[in-house]
């Protein structure tokens, strides 16, 4: 058997999601872990160390002039991936960049992204993990063959008590940082409603939750989109109730539930429940009560991520996550703050004339 291509891999970033991407770089044969970077020393010698990548830079400029590398892993704050990943599209140095979710700050950003992407003929994706699982695969499949009928409605929810875990000075309460429960939650949420739609949602409402200490940002929304022919997908965020990730997708001859379909990690900075094996499922119910119920033991979905990005690389294929369906996350995005923040509905339409 031919040995894989390996490919030579940077991340920018050195925080805890960081550490996902590099332990994925190790675990999966074809990538190599060869630089980081971070405005930190101090993040930049613990994360080095930890995982004996010697070429650590402070500055992004040194480490384009001075690497050659394949890929470039963007995990920092959110409001500085459109900068940070325009930057490495231009240097012309990069085959691919892999953006940590939100992909932007904002619509307008993402499409200055797409753009130095294609310029460079960089293949520029978001980093939504679950899209390559076994869960996801059979779900595409089960709504792309029909078997429910046309999907008419979606409700899911994404909440963890984060509230009980994490300290005020935490990165998601601080939206000068890319915080709120929109921003880091509910991209999942939409994600997965444009995904099971096939569609992009008209009009958008929706209503906040907030606190006197970090009033800045939202601790939980609840959003309503609202899809063409009269179908909608009601979807819950949270930072304040109790842990949840659920989805029911109904169609017109058959209805679905999954569970577990956004994150499966059991522990993560103790914010969620500690368990082994959190295994995903999707149930299928007929309009004749036969029903097929799909376990997916747990795995891990950054492994699948970065080996999924390597194969389009060496096979010269299109992502299943282009950044154009990126751009359709933010635009509904940007239109839920808006919602949030005058109290009205908004047509996603009207945001999409830059």
């Amino acid at each position: 058997m031919q040995k894989p291509m390996t490919y030579k891999v940077a991340i920018v970033g050195a925080g805890e999601n960081a550490r996902d991407h590099a332990r994925a770089c190790i675990n999966v044969d074809e990538t190599k872990l060869v630089a980081i970077c971070d405005i930190s020393e101090q993040a930049l010698r613990k994360f080095g160390d930890e995982f004996e990548v010697s070429h650590r830079y402070l500055h992004l400029d040194e480490m384009l002039s001075k690497e050659c590398l394949d890929i470039v892993i963007i995990s920092t704050w959110g409001v500085h991936h459109a900068e940070i990943s325009n930057k490495i599209a231009h240097s012309g140095k990069v085959r691919a960049i892999l953006v940590e979710k939100p992909i932007s700050a904002t619509a307008l950003e993402c499409k200055e992204m797409i753009a130095a992407a294609s310029e460079n003929n960089v293949l520029l994706t978001e980093g939504f993990k679950m899209r390559h699982t076994p869960q996801y695969l059979r779900l595409k499949e089960i709504i792309d063959s029909d078997r429910i009928g046309q999907v008419t409605s979606l409700q899911s929810i994404y909440s963890s008590p984060l509230v009980r875990f994490a300290s005020t000075k935490n990165w998601r309460y601080d939206r000068d940082k890319g915080g709120g429960s929109v921003y880091d939650t509910s991209g999942y949420l939409i994600h997965l409603a444009r995904l099971a739609f096939g569609s992009e949602p008209h009009r958008v409402f929706a209503v906040g939750s907030f606190c006197e200490k970090l009033a800045d940002v939202e601790l939980s929304a609840s959003i309503l989109l609202q899809f063409p022919g009269n179908r909608a997908a009601t979807l819950t965020s949270s930072y304040q109730y109790g842990y949840c990730q659920a989805t029911e997708i109904l169609g017109t001859r058959g209805w679905i539930r999954m569970d577990l379909p956004y994150d499966q990690r059991s522990e993560r900075e103790k914010e969620f429940v500690e368990k082994e094996d959190l295994s995903a499922s999707i149930e299928v119910f007929m309009d004749n009560f036969d029903t097929k119920v799909y376990q997916f033991p747990s795995i891990n979905q950054f492994d699948l991520q970065i080996r999924y990005l390597c194969e389009c690389l060496e096979k010269k294929s299109p992502h299943r996550i282009p950044p154009e369906f990126s751009l359709g996350n933010m635009l509904v995005i940007d239109a839920i703050l808006k919602s949030i923040k005058t109290g009205q509905p908004v047509d996603v339409a009207d945001l999409a004339t830059f």
